[in-house]
C-alpha cells in the first residue's frame, strides 16, 4: 500500500452514491506533482467524485507527452502555469466505471477515451463552433487533475466511445494523434508537397496522416537519425538531417526548385521554423503546431509578406470533427501507429520513462496501469 497523501487538496472526494457503482475502491494510485520543483511522486489518493453529468473512467493506458516532461523538470512554462498539488497526465483510454445520474451517452463497461481540453461551453468561441480554442479552456493534468491515476472523472460531453477495432495503446494516444490530424487538415496537403519539421511523436504521426491524405511528396526534417528512419516507415518520401548544410537548397531540389507547397512545423524549434518558412514556395501555406520555449525572431518581410504565404496556428483538436477523422483513419486501416509507440512501461516504473524520453530511440511511451492495480 502506498502512503496516504493527506495534503492533496485538489483531489475530489470519493464517488457519490448518486453514481452507478461497480466495486469502486475509495482510494487509488496517482502520479502527483506535489510541490514546485523537479519530479513527481506516486501516492494513494481518494478516487474522484462525479456529479450528475460526469463519467468515472478506470484508466488502463496513458501516454506520456512532452508537456509531462516539462512538468517533471519544472521548467519556466510549468512554473508559470501549474499550481501543485496536481495529478498529472492528459492522454489516456480506459473503461467506464461509473456514471452520473444524468449521463445517457455511455454505459458502465464501455471502452472510451476523452478530449482532455474542457471548454467552458458558454463563450463566443464555444458557441461559434470553435470550442477547441476556448480562451477559458481547462486542460486535464495541467489545470485540473489528470489521468496518471487509476481513475479520472470527466464531463460526459468530453468522453469519446472507442471503436472496437482501435487497440488500447493507440487509443491512449488519441490526444496527440488528434494534434497531428488537425495540423494536416489545416495544412490542406492533398496532392501537394509537404515539409514536416520535427519528427517527434506528433511529427511522425503527421507523416502518416499526410500520406493517408494523399500528399504528393512528404519531406521530413529532424536531427535524430532514428526518428528519420521511423519517418520513412510512416510514409516520408525524403528524410533530411536538420543540421545538414544547404538544407534549404536540398528541399528545393526535391520540389523542382520551387520549395514545398505546405509546411507543417511540429518541433517548436526557432531554427526549424525559420528554415521551414524559407523552404516554403511563394504562395505556400504553413500550419504551426510546435510551441517554442520563448520568443522567436524571423524575417517576416522576406519569409511571409513578400512570399505571400499563409501562416495558421494550430491548437488541440477540433471538437469533434478531428475525433471522427482519426477514428476513421485507424478503423479503416489507413494508418499504422505501432512504429510511433516505442515503449510500453508498467505504471509503477514511471520514473524511468522520463529518463527514457531523453534517449534518441524513444518516441512515444505508454504507461500500462493494469499492472499492479
Amino acid at each position: 500500500m502506498l502512503p496516504e497523501y493527506a495534503g492533496l487538496v485538489s483531489i475530489a472526494q470519493p464517488v457519490r452514491a448518486a453514481a452507478a457503482r461497480h466495486d469502486i475502491p475509495r482510494s487509488m494510485r496517482a502520479l502527483v506533482k506535489e510541490r514546485p520543483g523537479p519530479g513527481m511522486a506516486l501516492r494513494e489518493v481518494p478516487v474522484p467524485a462525479i456529479g450528475p453529468n460526469d463519467v468515472l473512467i478506470r484508466v488502463l493506458k496513458a501516454g506520456i507527452c512532452g508537456t509531462d516532461a516539462h512538468i517533471w523538470a519544472w521548467d519556466p512554462w510549468s512554473q508559470n502555469r501549474l499550481r501543485p498539488p496536481l495529478v498529472i497526465g492528459h492522454e489516456f483510454m480506459g473503461v467506464v466505471a461509473a456514471i452520473g445520474a444524468a449521463v445517457r451517452s455511455v454505459s458502465v463497461g464501455e471502452r472510451v477515451s476523452a478530449e482532455g481540453h474542457i471548454p467552458d461551453g458558454t463563450c463566443f468561441l464555444c458557441r461559434s463552433g470553435q470550442a477547441h480554442i476556448c480562451a477559458a479552456v481547462k486542460v486535464i493534468g495541467v489545470d485540473r487533475d489528470g489521468c496518471f491515476a487509476d481513475y479520472i472523472a470527466m464531463p460526459e460531453s468530453n468522453v469519446w466511445k472507442l471503436d472496437p477495432g482501435v487497440p488500447d495503446e493507440w487509443a491512449a494516444i488519441f490526444d496527440p494523434f488528434g494534434n497531428a490530424v488537425h495540423t494536416v487538415a489545416v495544412g490542406d496537403v492533398s496532392l501537394k508537397s509537404v515539409l514536416i519539421t520535427g519528427a517527434g511523436s506528433i511529427g511522425l504521426m503527421a507523416v502518416g496522416v499526410a500520406a493517408a491524405a494523399g500528399a504528393s511528396k512528404i519531406i521530413a526534417v529532424d536531427p535524430n537519425p532514428h526518428k528519420l528512419a521511423l519517418a520513412r516507415v510512416m510514409g516520408a518520401h525524403v528524410v533530411l538531417d536538420s543540421a545538414a548544410p544547404n538544407l534549404r537548397e536540398a528541399i528545393r531540389s526535391e520540389t523542382g526548385g520551387n520549395g514545398t507547397d505546405v509546411l507543417l512545423e511540429m518541433s517548436g524549434n526557432p531554427v526549424a521554423f525559420d528554415s521551414g518558412l524559407a523552404a516554403l514556395r511563394n504562395g505556400g501555406r504553413a500550419a504551426v503546431l510546435g510551441i517554442p520555449g520563448g520568443n522567436v525572431t524571423f524575417d517576416l518581410a522576406e519569409h511571409v509578406v513578400l512570399k505571400g504565404i499563409t501562416v495558421v496556428g494550430v491548437f488541440g483538436r477540433r471538437m469533434w470533427e478531428t475525433w471522427y477523422q482519426m477514428q476513421a483513419l485507424v478503423s479503416l486501416g489507413r494508418i499504422d501507429l505501432k512504429p510511433v509507440i516505442t515503449h510500453v512501461v508498467p505504471f509503477e516504473r514511471f520514473e524511468e520513462c522520463f529518463t527514457t524520453l531523453k534517449r534518441s530511440e524513444a518516441v512515444k511511451i505508454v504507461l500500462d496501469l493494469t499492472s499492479g492495480a
